[in-house]
């Protein structure tokens, strides 16, 4: 399952990039995540390391996310667990101090689940419709 948003803040892209490079922000612009805790220490590079704790459709899932990509124009995190792989890539444009996101969410389901899919793709279009609103908000906030 695949969503793409377009969001634009009247924020600068470097302030925006910094901001979301810290996965654990998520607990603030992604209303599905409960917790989502830094698990290794240091600056923040490609190869770190979130376990992200959401509800999801009123299921509580544990993804455990790493860094994989850390450009001045692209972000991209890969989350796993037992039953789903999920990535948020994320690319940003600017116009002046007006910052451009585009949010690409796919997630994968594994086993069983995989029949499950087209069921919660409803879900899953109504979460990346508040990520939009909420992001927004914790962006034009900072």
């Amino acid at each position: 399952m695949k969503v793409q948003r377009t969001i634009r803040v009247d924020r600068p892209q470097h302030t925006v990039v910094a901001y979301l490079a810290d996965f654990g922000n998520a607990v603030q612009w992604d209303p599905g995540t409960m917790s989502c805790m830094r698990t290794d220490q240091g600056p923040i590079v490609v190869g770190s390391t979130w376990r992200n704790v959401s509800d999801f459709n009123g299921r509580i899932t544990e993804l455990d996310y790493r860094l994989e990509r850390l450009e001045p124009a692209r972000l991209t995190f890969v989350g796993h667990n037992k039953q789903a792989t999920a990535t948020d890539d994320l690319r940003f444009s600017t116009d002046e101090a007006t910052t451009t996101i585009t949010y690409n969410a796919e997630i994968t389901f594994n086993g069983l689940l995989r029949l499950a899919g087209p069921l919660l793709r409803r879900g899953f279009e109504t979460l990346a419709d508040e990520v939009e609103t909420s992001l927004t908000t914790a962006l034009e906030t900072l």
